[in-house]
């Protein structure tokens, strides 16, 4: 039976059709299985020669690994023997399991992703795992086949044949092959983002626990208490602070090219754009344009303040799964200066012109005073928890809540009038725009004739302020985007106008009668 011939079916006679998965699948089981205990190896190793002979405990080791590794590689075998897969003309199938057979299969015109992925194992033997999936919310995976692995060539064609399509006609630009290329100098953007200080805060934890394993977490905690002993407390909380923020600014560094190496945005005939990237694992992901709704100019903070932004698509079938709502699955483009960003928002879109780049309605004033005071809550909240338990407790607890409140209630502020002047709203030709969020701000550019309906929310504050939440629902991306605390008459007439007949039956009053 070979790596891509159909395996046997009843009485020894072949399924026409049917093929298997590579059979190096085992080689690269066992590679990781081996990566695993070598890892897990050596602290048990270190542990046991404490108490007997090194060469004992390293024969038990080795042994330890020898089992797990033919315990995996076993099992991947088992695995690669039972899983077959099959492209027919009205759907695909996958057939896998030893005891119980598990049966999946799709209808191919409900066919939405055929993405590729490989990890350096994969690369090295010319391997990719292929995922297919319909885009629907099912859960259980039950949306989705994956075949890991098949080879390269494999995976390309099944990517070909699965997302094969009548080329329509679509009005606008139509501008095909590559639309926007990585250019190295973004790599400026990776440490401004939030990826930084979360790496930073994992290189320590990482630290005290290898340590820990080594047992010598009390050492490294007095090695640093020397290093510090005659430095005050507040200047040694700044310098491990740095510290760890400069480990996680490499880290970020290193992140990024692993992610975005390589970057190419592209369509391709047929109207699908393909996004591939990757430095050691590498990653195809197609999205085809006849559910593509819109794209979302995403800006975190830090991005924002250096004047860059990224590119999500907004596209019904993205999301398929628990296992796969990843932001990097939907974008397509990374953090860029703005003005690429709306170059490549407007290619996608085939518009002339960017739509995110629209100027948008304000909000009124009542929005502004919403947000301080939610602002203000959030921050004074916990200074009052520390006045209270400084004047309980011991009066350290003041000098802390009032240091705070110098800190926070100031920044609290500036965020606070920061996303009021976010707000914002507008029609750009055939797309809804909306603006909103300071620490992570999002513009979309929605298709009018994508939204399906309509949510309305007022709260008894926001009824008294003369506001309400004006939300677009609609099949692709989040599923719904809100125009927050707008005009509560101005922003019933933008609905109207946005998707006419679709929310006059529900404002009409009936007519009194003398």
């Amino acid at each position: 039976m070979s790596a891509t011939g159909g395996p046997a079916g009843p009485a020894g006679q072949p399924d026409d059709g049917w093929r298997q998965l590579d059979r190096r699948t085992v080689l690269v089981t066992a590679a990781v299985m081996a990566g695993v205990a070598g890892g897990a190896g050596l602290p048990v190793l270190l542990g046991l020669a404490g108490g007997m002979p090194w060469w004992r405990a390293l024969a038990l080791v080795l042994a330890g690994a020898a089992v797990l590794i033919a315990a995996g590689a076993g099992a991947d075998y088992v695995r690669w023997r039972r899983t077959r897969y099959r492209i027919g003309p009205e759907r695909a199938e996958l057939h896998t399991g030893l005891l119980l057979m598990k049966r999946r299969s799709l209808a191919r015109e409900r066919i939405r992703s055929v993405d590729l992925t490989a990890h350096p194992l994969l690369r090295i033997l010319g391997l990719v795992k292929v995922r297919i999936g319909t885009g629907e919310h099912t859960g259980a995976g039950e949306s989705t086949l994956e075949l890991d692995p098949v080879t390269k060539a494999e995976g390309e064609r099944l990517r070909r044949e699965l997302l094969a399509r009548t080329a329509v006609s679509v009005p606008g630009s139509h501008r095909e092959g590559t639309l926007a290329v990585l250019d190295p100098r973004w790599i400026r953007y990776a440490p401004v983002s939030f990826v930084a200080p979360l790496l930073g805060g994992a290189a320590v934890g990482a630290v005290m626990q290898v340590s820990e394993w080594f047992g010598a977490q009390a050492r490294v905690i007095d090695w640093i208490g020397e290093r510090f002993q005659d430095t005050p407390l507040v200047w040694t909380l700044v310098v491990l602070v740095a510290a760890a923020l400069v480990a996680g600014v490499v880290g970020a560094l290193g992140l990024w090219v692993e992610m975005w190496f390589n970057h190419r945005l592209e369509r391709e005939p047929g109207g699908t754009l393909r996004v591939r990237r990757g430095l050691f694992t590498t990653r195809s992901i197609s999205i085809e344009e006849r559910r593509l709704r819109g794209v979302e100019l995403v800006e975190p903070i830090g991005v924002r303040l250096c004047g860059a932004a990224r590119v999500d698509a907004v596209a019904t079938g993205l999301a398929t799964d628990e296992a796969d709502r990843h932001a990097d699955h939907k974008t397509l483009l990374p953090a860029a200066p703005r003005a690429v960003a709306d170059e490549v928002a407007a290619l996608v879109l085939r518009e002339t012109g960017a739509p995110t780049s629209a100027p948008l309605t304000a909000h009124p004033h009542a929005a502004r005073a919403r947000r301080l005071r939610w602002a203000l809550g959030a921050a004074l909240l916990p200074l009052l928890v520390l006045t209270l338990l400084g004047l309980l407790l011991t009066d350290v607890l003041l000098y802390v809540a009032a240091a705070c409140a110098v800190l926070f209630l100031p920044l609290a502020v500036l965020l606070a009038l920061d996303a009021y002047r976010s707000l914002g709203h507008a029609l750009g030709g055939d797309y809804l725009l909306a603006r909103s969020g300071t620490v992570r701000r999002a513009t979309v550019a929605l298709q009018r004739d994508g939204i399906i309906g309509w949510t309305v929310k007022q709260s008894w504050f926001q009824r008294r302020a003369g506001v309400l939440t004006l939300t677009a629902t609609t099949a692709a991306g989040d599923g719904a985007y809100s125009v927050y605390d707008a005009d509560e008459h101005e922003v019933l007439d933008f609905a109207s106008r946005t998707v006419p007949g679709l929310l006059e039956p529900f404002l009409e009053r009936p007519e009194r009668t003398l």
